[in-house]
């Protein structure tokens, strides 16, 4: 295929409806006669449900009614970790057992939203409390709670790749470290939300959805429905991060609801609810110990993780799996003994977010390295590069069975010294500590890989030219907020020669998607933009025989125009526009044996293997050695997603994820206390960082193509948050270290870094 459809920096097409207030966001829709759903939860983190009084909240004016689990009668919602046992399903609704603060323990349907509410707080819970365990640690303590008396345990899962030898027996120096590896919260700019509407026999659902087929799925097991009886719509969606993958009792709630009442009901999540409901990403603790020769070459790694898995087995008790896949990095590591458990607690479940796993690898990996660095007395940069697999030594198949595809570590690297000024850094840094400054300067870096589209790797689209000229493109994966509009209307546009505003893309809707594999795991251009590629290849080649059926003329002497026009070579009176074509292929009497009516293609594409994005982050802070403020004053990255198809789209992806990525760093976590009661239940408590609080970022790129599809491009939805994180803490760490600082654990705030140096 042609190299020219990639590499233009083409502005956003879906921003003009954005930005004039245009967008088709769930909560701005109206549906006719609609009804509020509010949602009630436990107060508890523990307990057993004695009652739930409803009467006062149903004798309320405007209430239509109040639903409880014994009501409504759902099935559980099956485990999302795989291997988990069927005992840690979750309830819709919990009717025995609540297990975190938050759960929902029943629903109010009213007139109105406010209503709603109100009724929903009228709604007398009494739950006879049990101890609760807020942390693994807890969690894991003899004679602990268990959330699951009939496991016998709150550990519900176990994995790793152990060694039968000692990984670090040939190194002459270890390093040993204990990081924790914070849980955070997601908060999308939209919060969860659903609606759904009772159409004839069928049910319409809108909601925030990662992947419509998902909820399709799991809305028709939950319900009894037939699949072809729902219809499931993404509109413009306000962020997901991996959080709005899979489907919440609450939406669930919504639709069962409406099938009962026979009336649209409508779901809104508020933003308190939205931290403490929506699950959690991260929340893992690191045990690791690294082993090198005197020269800083690494032989080993021994770690031990412990996943918190929240109150239930979501996707996040499998987390520490791709931790464990990714432990090696991007280093030439032979020795590796990863071995991993995951414990329930009586917290919001944990799920993917922006990363799933292979932001906590890097993050062990990358401090376990700059720990090394200061034990040998070796530049933090020089370390890296000493131990960074070769690019001769690709496709290259890592201990934990990882294969990297194509990359060449060393590149990004140098490229970020380079544009950082490392050495100019590394000497103002030296001027501030010999002259004893306040205010020290601190430089973090970080070199990463990770794996996308890690799993599932097909996806199908479809594309069809209209008689006016119009082509409509229809995929499998869902944007919300990438720029996937624009990115499959620029392939279309080159491989047609057909301007971009001539090009709809269609995604989000069941009842027009035929199938797809949703956006997560940053697979959507290398599947969702190689199956758009393939399809309008195909509508290529069939418009090309049309074309020479008409002409008489041979199928190698018709061309497409670089005007857009398909005729035969040398002749272009004979070409025929996309229009022409299309209103000419509506007709059989028009067309070759074989070719069926219509300019149309269709078609499922698969991957064989995951591709491996990679890069180095380098960071600068300044921290007032007095009172332990940071200030972040420059990010530089260079990155690696192969080939680039929209530099705009690339480099938007690479700014939002540093800034999750300096969030975690710096200012966010998730608290909860002894109790298990939340602490960070509003953007008061859990701090967030701010377009005043971040720097510019200087954003650059290598280029090293995947061979594992035709585009060459691997993602790089997630690389932001994986390369930046670690980054910043070393840089906080390098700060202060000169000052006996050996690690900080994030977040790094201003109060931890007086303690440790009050402490020293």
């Amino acid at each position: 295929m042609a190299g020219s459809i990639l590499g233009a920096a083409v502005k956003r097409v879906e921003d003009p409806r954005f930005i004039t207030g245009r967008g088709t966001y769930l909560p701005n829709r109206t549906f006719d006669g609609a009804l509020w759903m509010a949602v009630v939860r436990s107060p508890v983190a523990h307990g057993r449900i004695v009652d739930i009084d409803t009467e006062a909240a149903g004798s309320m004016p405007g209430v239509v009614g109040v639903f409880t689990a014994s009501d409504l009668d759902l099935p559980p919602l099956a485990p999302g970790a795989p291997g988990a046992d069927p005992v840690t399903a979750r309830p819709i609704l919990a009717s025995d057992v609540v297990r975190f603060v938050g759960e929902p323990v029943a629903v109010v349907v009213a007139e109105s939203p406010v209503v709603a509410a109100d009724a929903a707080g009228e709604v007398w819970v009494d739950v006879d409390p049990l101890p609760a365990v807020p942390t693994v640690e807890a969690a894991l303590a003899d004679g602990a709670p268990l959330l699951f008396p009939e496991l016998g345990t709150n550990v519900v899962l176990t994995g790793g790749r152990g060694s039968d030898h000692d990984v670090l027996a040939d190194a002459d120096v270890v390093v040993r470290g204990e990081f924790v590896n914070q849980r955070v919260a997601p908060v999308p700019m939209e919060p969860n939300s659903a609606a759904a509407v009772p159409v004839g026999d069928r049910l319409e659902v809108w909601v925030g959805s990662q992947n419509v087929f998902i909820h399709q799925v799991v809305l028709s097991k939950t319900l009894g429905l037939d699949r072809d009886r729902l219809r499931v719509v993404v509109p413009d969606m306000g962020g997901g991060f991996g959080a709005k993958v899979q489907p919440y009792p609450e939406q669930i709630l919504t639709a069962a609801l409406a099938l009962r009442l026979g009336r649209p009901v409508r779901w809104q999540e508020t933003r308190t609810e939205n931290l403490v409901g929506m699950t959690h990403g991260r929340d893992q603790l690191q045990v690791v110990e690294l082993g090198a020769r005197r020269d800083g070459t690494v032989v080993g790694i021994r770690a031990r993780l412990t996943q918190n898995s929240g109150a239930y087995t979501h996707f996040g008790a499998f987390l520490a799996f791709f931790t464990e896949l990714m432990a090696s990095g991007p280093y030439l590591i032979e020795g590796i003994d990863v071995t991993w458990r995951a414990v329930v607690t009586n917290t919001t479940p944990i799920h993917a977010y922006r990363g799933a796993g292979r932001p906590e690898a890097t993050a062990m990996l990358e401090r376990a390295m700059d720990l090394l660095a200061a034990e040998l007395d070796l530049d933090p940069a020089e370390v890296r590069r000493r131990n960074f697999i070769p690019p001769d030594r690709f496709p290259y198949t890592t201990p934990t069975g990882a294969r990297y595809d194509t990359g060449d570590y060393a590149a990004a690297l140098d490229r970020v010294l380079a544009l950082a000024g490392y050495e100019e850094l590394r000497a103002e840094q030296a001027r501030r500590r010999e002259r004893g400054d306040r205010v020290q300067l601190g430089i973090g870096l970080s070199s990463y890989v990770e794996i996308t589209a890690p799993a599932e790797r097909n996806e199908w689209s479809s594309a069809e030219v209209h008689p006016d000229g119009s082509v409509t493109v229809t995929v499998g994966t869902s944007s919300h907020g990438q720029g996937h509009e624009t990115a499959f209307a620029q392939i279309t546009s080159e491989l047609l020669k057909v301007p971009m505003e001539q090009i709809t893309v269609v995604q989000g809707d069941s009842d027009l998607v035929a199938r797809g594999g949703g956006t997560m795991g940053s697979r959507s251009l290398q599947l969702g933009g190689a199956a758009v590629a393939e399809v309008s290849e195909e509508v290529v080649e069939k418009a090309r025989r049309i074309v020479a059926h008409l002409r008489e003329a041979a199928l190698d002497d018709v061309v497409l125009f670089d005007d857009g026009r398909i005729g035969v070579a040398g002749v272009p009176d004979t070409a025929l526009s996309w229009g022409e074509i299309a209103a000419l292929a509506a007709d059989p009497a028009n067309l070759p044996d074989g070719v069926e009516p219509g300019l149309t293609a269709a078609s499922t594409i698969e991957q064989a293997e995951a591709t491996f994005p990679f890069g180095t982050h380098l960071s600068v802070v300044e921290v007032d050695t007095v009172t332990g403020d940071v200030r972040l004053v420059g990010h530089t990255s260079v990155d690696d997603c192969g080939t680039i198809l929209n530099r705009v789209l690339v480099d938007g992806q690479i700014h939002g994820g540093v800034a999750q990525g300096v969030g975690q760093a710096l200012y966010e976590q998730v608290r909860f206390d002894e109790d298990a009661n939340p602490l960070t239940a509003n953007l008061t408590t859990y701090l967030v960082p701010t377009a005043t609080t971040l720097p510019s970022f200087r954003v650059d790129h290598t280029v090293t193509p995947s061979d594992e599809n035709p585009l060459g491009v691997k993602g790089v939805g997630e690389a932001g948050t994986i390369g930046a994180t670690p980054a910043v803490q070393n840089a906080v760490i390098d700060a202060v270290a000169h000052l006996g600082i050996r690690h900080l654990d994030m977040p790094i705030t201003p109060a931890r870094i007086w303690e440790a140096l009050t402490r020293r």
